[in-house]
This record gives C-alpha cells, structure tokens and sequence, in this order.
C-alpha cells in the first residue's frame, strides 16, 4: 500500500499473520518475507515464546542439579514407580499431585531429567500464551505480547525456572482465571453453574501441586458467586452453586485423603499435608527475603500503579476484566504473605497476574511513555540470564553429579546411602536403599522443620546410624540455614566411633565429606600359660 502525505512517500507492508509487535517493528523486507510463511496468529506466538524460553534456560536442560526441590520431586516420583508411599516411606508436605506429576514424566522414555525440564518449558509457553490472551482484554495487542515476555523472563529470577512447583500449576489457575473472565461476560448464562464446575476443578488441580491456591479459588470463587448473584440467582440456589463449587475445588485433595485412609495412612497424610506448616519455624532470613523480592518487584510496581496516575489506560476488548485481575493478584499476594518465610520461588505464582496488570503500561507507543517496557523487560532480562548462570555456577553439573556418583558406588555395596547434606539426586543415580523417610536434606540437618516432622530429630537420627549405612555424606561445613547443630553434633558423634572419610567430593561451590564405616577388626585371642 503506498500513501502520500504532502511531500512525503510512504510505503507500508501488511503483515497479519505477524504478530502486532512483530508488526510494528520488523523493517519493511523483513515483514514481508514474514508474511510469506503464513503462519497462524498463535502459532506465531507460541514460538516467539518457545525460542525466548529456550534461549535463558539452554544452560541448565540436562542439569540434574538445577534445584534441590526439583531433585528431590523426580526422587519421590522414581520411587513411587518402585512402591514407595509417599507421606509414609519418604515424608514431604507437597501435594501428592506434585509428585504423581514428577511419576508421570518416568514414564516417558529416556533421561526423566531431560523429560520434565522440556515439560517445564512447554508449560511456562503455554501459561505465557495464557498470559497474552488475558492481557488483551485490557490493553493493546503490543502490550499483551510483551506481557507473556515479561512472565518468561521473570520465572528464573525467582528461581521458578523449569521444574519448580509454580511453573506447572500456575497453567492451570491462569486457565481458571481466563475462564472466570469469559463467564462475566455472559449474561444470565445457562451454563454458569457447570462453567463455575469446571473453573473451580481447575483450581482444584493447581491445590494438588501446591495448597496456597486456595487463595486464588476463594477469589475466582466469590466472583463466580457475584455474576450469579447479578444474574438474580435465588439465595438457595446460590448456596446449592456455592456447595457445588467448594467440592469441585476440593474434590481432588478429598480424594487422595480418602485413598490414604483406605489404606490405613490417613493419620500420615493429614500431619504432612496440614499439621506440619504449623510448626515450622523461621531461618530468621524471611524479611531480608521478602525486602529483595519486593525491590526486584519494583517493574511491576511500577507499571501497575505510577503508570496508571500519570498515563490514559486505554485498550483492550473487555476493560472489566480488570476486576477480575486485581482479585486474582490480591489473592496471590495473600497466599504468597499467608506462611511468612517467602523463599523466591513462592513469588511464582504472584507473575502471572502482575505481567497481565502491567501489561497496559507495556504496550505503550509514545516514546517518553516506553521507559515502563523497558525498565521491566531490561531488568527480566538481566536477571533471566545472572540466575541461571548463577545456579549453574553454585550448584554444579552433570560432570559433578557423575564423579560423586562414582564415588559413592564404589563403596556402597548392598548397603544403604544415608545423605545428611547434599543433593538428592545422588540417591537416583546410585539406586541406593534409604536409611530414613527423612531424606530431603534439610528436614534433619536444618533447625527450621525440627519441630514440624512429628518425630525426635535425634532419635531420627541414632536409628538412621543403628542400620548402619554404608555411605554417609555430610557438608564440610554445615548448609542448612540455620543447621541442626544438636543433630549435627551428634551425627559427627556417630561417625567418629564407626566411620572413616575415604573422599572429598565437590559439588558446584560446595564441598561434601564421604564417610565408610571403618573395617572390623579381628579379635585377638588371648594368650594361655602353655602358650607362654
């Protein structure tokens, strides 16, 4: 198409199967040559994100020491495969939807490291794509494709950056989230009591990878609740909509507690899943956390409440989904605040919605107006490259994980593998027996689950040592922050008497102590007088 305006000739190149930010920023050649692959809207989408998300975790896919929660969540899943029950042989307090998920990637032929990292990078394109559609019913087309951007680069800022529980159940609430939306803009719909079946089933699915969702389902629940109420729904049948909606969501965790009744561990699961996050203690870190997270934060800030007293938001197909969305933010905001020792990877859950309410400030075109875009997407890409390269740096790689695998086999025998302090990778990787239920490294070695177990973490630990393991490996200096130093003192006990170092093994930064038990010595007969 060639315009004239005054003096000045124009020429422009239509790109529709670009996407609009493509569309607005390829030179002419490029778009047109775009243009020529005919590519689909979404399609288009989905491998801009694909790439993008590739590109900042090329470095780890393969890492079998990304995270010690990844570790530990293909640990649990492994030995399911085997017969292990979680809750009763391998103590945990994450869902048991989170480990049957970790199962299922097994079950996939090949390495299951390389399995569920390519299942985190398909789930963190399809939440991102989520992200997008939503973000475009509040701004222009611009700032929704950079909303699903945002969200990419964000996820390993906070350490969320393939196999963490929120880059799997974030798909589904955003998913509940945009269905909530589409429900609001129907009028007196005939279907709502089954759409809020369905939505709330969802949020039911993400409670069963991780509980604070419950947060979100209170929210998408009340709101539900209010387009009914509009809708002129009598007050029981609200309350028959309310019962409805409240068992779907809960429907998924009654079923896995009824199960583990039937099998005689109701008792088990209800203190792992329930009890035992009453009696966590802090690591006296949690403020400084929480200060870093909210400055890293500060984007988003930013965009979603500066920008708006000083810029017009306008845009977007259906400007009241914003009520939804605030709602959906504040309560990811209450279940990240609610248990108060705000690790990184709890801010997860708090990008989706927040990249979706900063996506009006994205999408701006003025220039004085697009310092919003990139102090954000500058500062995600930043960090989306220093973490990772970080965690590869600090918490090692295959190599290592190999040579310490060695190690240990060479003198495990038949025994069992007792790790105090380390990876639980290792126990995969040299198919050992377990000394405990207690096997994540910090349930016995750090102070802050000592009292939330349900057990007497040195009693633990004097009948982990009674079996007498072939191999324990304990930090050259302690990890847990704070260590169990009681615990700690007495296992150094322990080994002392019926153990020898026989290697120093170094994973990433730190350095690990290998311990066999010490050889039997022969008893001496003792002398008689006609010897003498």
């Amino acid at each position: 198409m060639v315009e004239s305006v005054g003096a000045v000739r124009t020429t422009t190149v239509r790109t529709q199967d670009a996407p609009p930010l493509l569309s607005a920023t390829l030179p002419v050649r490029a778009a047109a040559a775009w243009r020529q692959l005919r590519l689909p809207d979404w399609l288009t989408l989905a491998l801009s994100y694909l790439t993008l998300t590739l590109l900042l975790r090329a470095l780890l896919i393969g890492n079998p020491v990304i995270h010690i929660d990844e570790q530990f969540y293909l640990l649990v899943g492994d030995r399911m495969l085997h017969g292990a029950v979680p809750y009763v042989d391998i103590w945990d307090r994450k869902p048991i939807g989170l480990f049957l998920l970790f199962e299922l990637f097994h079950l996939f032929p090949g390495d299951g490291v390389v399995t569920y990292q390519l299942a985190g990078v398909l789930s963190t394109v399809a939440t991102a794509m989520v992200i997008e559609r939503l973000s475009r019913e509040i701004a222009p087309r611009a700032g929704a494709w950079q909303a699903g951007f945002a969200y990419i680069l964000f996820m390993p800022v906070f350490n969320c950056v393939l196999g963490q529980a929120p880059v799997f159940f974030n798909l589904p609430v955003a998913l509940a989230a945009w269905a909530v939306v589409d429900t609001l803009k129907r009028l007196e719909d005939p279907q709502l009591l089954w759409r809020g079946a369905g939505i709330m089933a969802l949020v039911g699915i993400a409670m069963q990878i991780k509980y604070t969702v419950v947060f979100e389902g209170v929210a998408f629940g009340a709101l539900l609740l209010g387009r009914a109420y509009a809708d002129v729904w009598s007050w029981k049948k609200l309350g028959a909509a309310a019962v409805l909606w409240i068992g779907a969501a809960l429907a998924p965790t009654a079923l896995a507690l009824g199960i583990y009744g039937a099998m005689g561990h109701a008792g088990a699961f209800m203190q792992a899943n329930f009890f035992s996050i009453m009696s966590r203690q802090s690591d006296g870190e949690a403020w400084w956390r929480l200060t870093k997270e909210m400055l890293t934060l500060a984007p988003f800030w930013l965009a979603i409440f500066h920008a708006p007293r000083h810029l017009a938001m306008t845009g977007g197909s259906y400007p009241r989904a914003r009520h939804v969305l605030r709602a959906w933010g504040v309560a990811a905001f209450a279940g990240f605040l609610a248990f108060g020792t705000w690790y990184d990877h709890y801010v997860g859950p708090l990008l989706a919605p927040l990249c979706i309410l900063a996506a009006p400030a994205l999408g701006r075109q003025i220039r004085s107006e697009k310092w919003y875009a990139r102090f954000m997407l500058g500062l995600g890409a930043i960090g989306g490259v220093v973490v990772p390269a970080y965690q590869f740096y600090h918490h090692g790689t295959l190599g290592d994980v190999e040579h310490a695998t060695s190690l240990i086999r060479a003198e495990l025998g038949d025994g069992c593998f007792y790790m105090n302090e380390g990876d639980p990778v290792l126990y995969q990787t040299t198919n050992a027996c377990l000394a405990t239920s207690y096997i994540f490294p910090t349930h016995l070695a750090g102070a802050v689950e000592s009292r939330s177990l349900g057990i007497d973490v040195e009693d633990e630990m004097r009948r982990i040592m009674a079996r007498r393991p072939s191999v324990v490996m304990v930090g050259v200096k302690p990890l847990s922050r704070p260590a169990n130093q009681s615990s700690r003192a007495l296992l150094m006990r322990l080994l002392d008497r019926d153990y020898e170092t026989y290697a120093t093994v170094a994973i990433g930064t730190r350095n690990f102590r290998l311990y066999r038990l010490k050889p039997v010595q022969p008893e001496i007969a003792p002398r008689h007088a006609a010897d003498r």
